[in-house]
């Protein structure tokens, strides 16, 4: 299939898109029946409200208009009312998409009603319409495209608009959502990669043009997206470890399993009482791709498939959830490996990994951050960013087709040996989770409410873990500030241990030199409760655990309620199962 081809779908898929936003919001505003109007109202726009409807709705006979008369050429006395006409419907989506996220502040988000969710989504969609209308990537109107090296940031923008429809929204809609998404980015990337392998922004060879290349318009694309196919992209992850803890108590460790052998093991525990025990699987992912035909342990493979870096993904900033001063933001995937995964395993990629420009050309990224130009200032040590619990592979099937949901996840499990509270109502499906970050990364000591197969694919991982027999020892957090933490102990193992500084504590914003004696008492006093007695530390030190390191292609199983502590040795990339 050409590229060409290709170019016609997703300028199809864009036609299909308008066209169906508007008949779905016709068919909304022209309801009149209160019983039909209650029925489309649970599974449609029609909860946002008229108005909403009615502007989404002309924007997107707007979009559908401009595409549908994309074939006939434009004259030069036409280009400026469609340039005004298509700046505008621009700045309405922008608009319908604000008012729309404005309502996510409002709810729970599993209480969000869903209107709002899809006409964020529609508004997205939309304007992913209208930007791909100004980029070399389909066949367009003769509208302004501004500088000649736009080209880069245009891209930028399309993958922007509908990754913050993924992540922040959930891709909702039936009739479009997570599904004209994923086929929209899948076009997209494979005219992006097909240009970026020798064709210019036009559509023809970069050697039938006289001219000098246009160096800004694909800086760095070859070499990501072409690096790993021919294989002059050997580079990998730093395989450095600032520190490695001791392994005290190892966990029992077994060549794969059969499905029928594992049943087994789980049916026929040493402890009863107990149920199965934690168990290394070794060489239990050897048909991965992720560690074969497409490593996961090179920059180069991870960027070529989230178009060279551009992709958004939420990461954590700080040692751990629970210390203070954690937060969570928005970045691409290239800053991500450039700022704080390894920076010395980009050395032969190109600088497409850069933050997007704002419209001004300046560089920035998903959240302002203070400058320090002209500053004397040395600059703060960076801190520790996790790409922790996320569903990646919704987002990146290109990913997903990396890894094997293993045959363990399909057995039948014990319940909770101790809390039958805490099993949760059987699952579809196992649930899949990416845990991606540099050396030192941390999930505090916590349990979960499913089995767990943990799967190791880049670097090692550092674990301990406590049985559920132990829960009364372990200090398990309460309700804090609204937030169930039942499931997260509040003992720090790293501080414990002596292999970390013990996070300063919080700060209240009355206790200052002013009178603040009311502040500095309660902040002694939380002080006090966040520090142990050595007779405290002693007995912690008693209960009994088990450990283990795992290298890649490990897989741990981890039993449903046992407690575990894990510690990013290397770079690391893992993959979480959840079964029941």
């Amino acid at each position: 299939m050409t590229t060409k081809s290709q170019k016609a779908q997703l300028f199809k898929h864009c036609i299909e898109a308008a066209s169906a936003v508007h008949a779905e919001c016709a068919e909304v505003l022209s309801t009149k029946d209160r019983h039909d109007q209650a029925t489309i109202t649970r599974a449609s726009l029609a909860g946002c409200g008229p108005a909403l409807v009615g502007l989404l709705s002309r924007q997107a006979n707007i979009v559908q208009s401009i595409y549908q008369n994309n074939p006939r050429p434009i004259s030069n006395a036409e280009i400026p009312s469609w340039q005004q006409k298509y700046d505008l419907a621009l700045k309405r989506l922008e608009d319908i998409a604000s008012i729309a996220y404005s309502k996510f502040y409002a709810y729970l988000f599993e209480d969000l009603p869903v209107c709002w969710r899809q006409l964020y989504t529609d508004a997205r969609i939309l304007k992913f319409c209208l930007v791909l209308l100004k980029s070399p990537y389909i066949a367009q109107h003769e509208l302004d495209r501004g500088p000649s090296d736009d080209t880069p940031d245009c891209l930028d923008e399309l993958v922007k608009t509908l990754d913050l429809t993924l992540i922040l929204a959930g891709a909702a809609g039936e009739q479009r959502g997570r599904r004209w998404i994923d086929k929209a980015l899948e076009l997209l990337r494979i005219i992006w990669l097909a240009d970026s392998k020798g064709q210019n922004v036009d559509g023809g060879s970069a050697a039938d043009d006289d001219r000098p290349a246009k160096r800004a318009k694909f800086v760095g694309i070859n070499s990501i997206s072409n690096m790993h196919d021919v294989h002059t992209a050997d580079a990998t992850f730093s395989a450095e470890e600032p520190f490695t803890p001791p392994m005290i108590h190892p966990i029992r460790k077994s060549e794969a399993l059969s499905i029928e052998e594992f049943q087994t093991y789980m049916d026929r525990p040493h402890d009863p009482h107990l149920g199965p025990e934690p168990l290394i699987l070794h060489d239990a992912l050897s048909e991965w791709p992720a560690l074969s035909t497409h490593p996961w342990n090179q920059p180069s493979y991870l960027l070529s498939q989230t178009f060279g870096g551009r992709r958004l993904v939420p990461v954590e900033i700080g040692r751990s959830y629970v210390d203070e001063g954690w937060g969570q933001k928005l970045i691409t995937f290239g800053e991500f490996l450039r700022e704080y995964i390894d920076p010395t395993s980009l050395a032969g990629v190109e600088s497409l990994t850069n933050p997007v420009r704002n419209s001004d050309g300046d560089k920035k990224g998903y959240e302002n951050k203070p400058s320090l130009e002209n500053s004397q200032d040395t600059p703060p040590p960076k801190p520790t960013a996790y790409l922790a619990q996320h569903q990646l592979f919704t987002q990146l099937p290109s990913l997903r087709n990396d890894i094997l949901i293993p045959d363990y996840c399909y057995t039948s499990p014990p319940a909770h040996p101790t809390d039958a509270c805490i099993d949760q109502p059987e699952l579809d499906e196992p649930l899949l989770n990416a845990w991606f970050g540099p050396p030192g990364t941390i999930s505090p000591l916590h349990n979960d409410p499913y089995h767990n197969i943990l799967a190791q694919i880049v670097g090692r991982k550092y674990v301990r873990l406590y049985s559920p027999l132990e829960t009364s020892q372990l200090a398990a957090r309460g309700k804090e500030n609204g937030v169930e933490m039942g499931n997260t102990s509040m003992l720090d193992i790293g501080v414990l241990e002596g292999w970390d500084e013990a996070p300063a504590p919080s700060r209240r914003e009355d206790d200052d030199e002013e009178g603040g004696a009311e502040g500095r008492e309660d902040n002694e006093e939380g002080s006090a409760n966040a520090t142990m007695s050595e007779e405290a530390i002693g007995a912690f030190k008693a209960v009994p655990f088990v450990d283990c390191i795992l290298e890649p292609g490990d897989a741990l199983y981890i039993p449903i309620g046992w407690w575990h502590y894990v510690r990013g040795l290397s770079v690391s990339f893992s993959v979480s199962f959840w079964w029941n």
